[in-house]
């Protein structure tokens, strides 16, 4: 009789529920599954460290819609783990870490590296488990893949303890393949919002949150159309929609156009599809009052807890963005011709007036020629830091699952982000950008890309400090910016070290030749700008901010 064991149990079960890859730092804690992993159709991706292939986990998460899956060992791999557990917790993605724990018999001695995960992990995850029995092994994965997916997706963390991934079993009967059936709403609900929706004259919708594929994303598009009502993006989901559309009315985020935090707050019909409006797309809670908004407001989401968290909606709807577009697209015309709606040409003016800025290197007019020369499908991604606000306001996001960014603000997320994008769709170009802070944190998955042929581009933006703490610095304390500057190292060496192919900017017309030569090259593209220290904010400067709070 041929026996199976919990290394063997764990693969089997990923694969039964669709898994084509694992992000993994290998431990000695879970030797059985990198052992069946050898005869698995499953591609394990070797990260650097941890965090990096915690992110790395959350961004493929992000483009599938299925749990991205993290494999790491106990103590200082699940530590290093929790950066990208909490983005996918902030960010709503679905993700399951497996890790590797001590033996049973050794649990609460203090063992080499043990950890008590539920502890650590509870507040940030949906759900926490420790495996005590082998016969449970299969059941638990399937049920931490329907955790991870219903409601409001996130995090779910697995711990396997060493002993138990040795046990066996002379048969097992496996789980079959999790599928979440979201929630649509009642056609009296429906019949509710569109009488709203009949009497309000200036409407306008947020689009949010995680639970968007290519099919819904297209009946956005065609409710926006058949309703002629605005979309506005929630912040770092850009690509909910295509931003040329002409009822795309641009981004909730950081350095917001002021025209759209107006029209928000005076329209007389607010309708929330899929987001939460949290901290920063609710420009830190004042572009709606609190409870009660100060226009009528339909909230639309898949997970009954998070309505009326924060707000007392006039509608609270229990579904999903697609259930609800589906319901309110039934019997309805799509117009043939696009109608430009006044909230796109405003947002288009904002995009395309590029301002000064100091220094030899205008940041803003190298996106504008991105947004024109990398194809439509092109993947972004970005970490933390000001830097990024030029990609959220120049560049024009096309095509659904195109950006990749950590709305939970966590620093290094774009290198990792972008392996995982690059290995998820090979055919497509996947640009990294990164701040020399944020690229000092996870810089050497730079090697995991090299190792796997991952040929993205990463963009390093330099300005020689940590530059939103610095911003912060002078806001509130002005002229005293201990702390905050960097000695950095000679980042090309290091990116040529790897593998990549390095170029340097230090004058804007630079930019073209280097991308060129990049993506010429053949391998994978690193191109370092040198921005001045002043060139803070698209509209503002340092010397602005500093200026300002001292008068």
């Amino acid at each position: 009789m041929i026996k199976i064991n919990g290394g063997e149990i764990v693969v089997k079960s990923l694969e039964i529920q669709g898994v084509e890859r694992i992000f993994c730092i290998p431990g000695e804690s879970f030797l059985p599954i990198l052992d069946a992993l050898q005869n698995s159709k499953i591609d394990t991706v070797l990260a650097r460290h941890e965090g990096g292939a915690a992110m790395m986990a959350e961004a493929d998460g992000k483009l599938t819609g299925r749990p991205g899956i993290v494999l790491v060992t106990r103590g200082p791999g699940a530590t290093n783990a929790s950066a990208g557990i909490h983005i996918a917790q902030q960010d709503s993605t679905p993700l399951i870490m497996l890790v590797g724990q001590v033996s049973r018999d050794m649990r609460g001695r203090d063992a080499f590296q043990e950890i008590n995960l539920k502890q650590m992990f509870s507040g940030m995850c949906k759900y926490v488990e420790e495996i005590e029995d082998i016969s449970n092994l299969n059941q638990a994965i399937a049920e931490a893949f329907k955790i991870s997916m219903e409601g409001r997706p996130g995090p779910v963390v697995l711990s396997l303890p060493q002993d138990m991934l040795y046990d066996t079993l002379d048969s097992i009967i496996f789980s079959s393949r999790i599928k979440i059936h979201h929630p649509s709403p009642s056609s009296d609900e429906i019949f509710n919002i569109k009488s709203l929706l009949t009497k309000s004259k200036e409407p306008i919708v947020i689009a949010g949150g995680s639970l968007w594929d290519i099919e819904t994303i297209h009946k956005l598009e065609d409710f926006a159309a058949a309703y002629k009502i605005p979309i506005v993006s929630s912040f770092r989901r850009q690509s909910i929609i295509n931003n040329l559309s002409p009822y795309y009315a641009g981004d909730l985020g950081l350095g917001c156009n002021p025209a759209l935090i107006n029209r928000i707050k005076t329209a007389d019909l607010l309708i929330l599809i899929g987001g939460r409006l949290s901290e920063i797309p609710s420009q830190s809670y004042t572009l709606l009052n609190i409870p009660i908004p100060q226009m009528p407001f339909i909230h639309i989401y898949a997970d009954p807890k998070e309505l009326r968290k924060i707000y007392k909606p006039d509608l609270a709807i229990c579904s999903a963005p697609y259930g609800f577009l589906t319901k309110m697209l039934k019997g309805v015309t799509i117009p043939q011709e696009n109608f430009e709606l006044p909230e796109h040409k405003t947002y288009r003016k904002w995009t395309e007036n590029i301002p000064f800025s100091p220094g030899k290197v205008n940041l803003g007019e190298i996106i504008s020629f991105l947004r024109v020369k990398l194809p439509s499908d092109s993947i972004i991604t970005n970490g933390a830091g000001n830097y990024a606000t030029w990609i959220h306001r120049y560049y024009h996001f096309r095509y659904p699952k195109s950006q990749l960014a950590p709305t939970s603000g966590s620093m290094g997320y774009g290198i990792p982000a972008a392996v995982a994008a690059k290995v998820r769709f090979p055919d497509r170009t996947v640009v990294a950008f990164a701040g020399d802070g944020c690229f000092q944190m996870t810089m050497q998955e730079m090697a995991t890309a090299k190792q796997i042929s991952a040929h993205i581009l990463v963009i390093l933006v330099d300005n020689g400090m940590y530059g939103t703490i610095r911003m912060h610095q002078e806001i509130n304390y002005p002229g005293r910016t201990l702390h905050t500057d960097l000695a950095n190292p000679n980042f090309s060496m290091i990116a040529e070290g790897m593998g990549f192919h390095a170029e340097k900017v230090d004058e804007t017309y630079q930019f073209i030749k280097a991308f060129k030569n990049c993506i010429d090259s053949g391998k994978p593209g690193f191109i370092h700008i040198k921005i001045d220290k002043d060139a803070i904010s698209p509209d503002k400067t340092l010397s602005d901010f500093r200026l300002s709070n001292k008068n």
